[in-house]
């Protein structure tokens, strides 16, 4: 087989017609894709190096997005919040538009982080898309494990006055304290495992309520 038979044969696969294109899904370059059109043979040893770099990149995981700031927005409903919204007193906000759009494609891990940037939850999304989840964790409720001091001040329009009101732990969402979060795309074997090894190392730190385990 040529080179260029191989090329031709890997586009048809993949679905794809350009060698930039093929190239991404290849995980080489360009030039590289040149280089292997111009052999006049190809060995199996050489198809099985393709191969192989090729799987290799279909399992690097890699960012979303880091470290992006969490706008609390109220849902359509006003049933629950987002952690940001695709429009803003302009209108639709491109960056946003494009960074949800990728959260709705994948499957990964994703961390939220505190006001001073220190990781306070670490979750998972493997049955469904990376904006779903981020979102349901956002909202969910953390019972005993997340809570802080807080003093129940009135919310109607009272007088103030000089009773003293009591300090006690009260349960907060993670939409109350997040400030940022960062998201990551991971192939669906490792989603798992790499969530419990985030867990496990950062037991002391993150308010995870489960402690994960690594699958066999």
């Amino acid at each position: 087989m040529t080179g260029v038979n191989l090329i031709r044969a890997l586009k048809h696969k993949f679905h794809v017609k350009t060698d930039a294109a093929i190239a991404k899904h290849l995980g080489i370059s360009i030039p590289a894709i040149a280089l292997w059109k111009n052999r006049s043979h190809v060995t199996p040893r050489q198809i099985a190096s393709l191969v192989h770099k090729a799987s290799f990149q279909s399992n690097v995981i890699s960012p979303v997005v880091e470290f992006f700031p969490i706008h609390k927005t109220e849902t359509p409903q006003r049933a629950a919040y987002e952690v940001f919204s695709v429009t803003d007193t302009v209108g639709p906000h491109p960056y946003r538009t494009g960074l949800k759009d990728e959260l709705l494609k994948y499957h990964g891990v994703y961390i939220f982080f505190d006001s001073r940037g220190q990781a306070i939850y670490a979750g998972k999304a493997r049955k469904q898309k990376l904006w779903k989840e981020i979102n349901n964790a956002f909202n969910r409720e953390r019972r005993e494990v997340q809570t802080i001091k807080r003093v129940a001040h009135p919310v109607r329009r009272v007088a103030y006055g000089t009773r003293e009101r009591q300090i006690v732990s009260r349960e907060v969402n993670l939409h109350e304290i997040a400030t940022y979060f960062s998201a990551y795309k991971v192939p669906d074997a490792m989603i798992n495992n790499l969530e419990a090894m985030l867990v496990r190392s950062f037991a002391n730190d993150l308010l995870n309520i489960k402690m994960e385990n690594f699958s066999d």
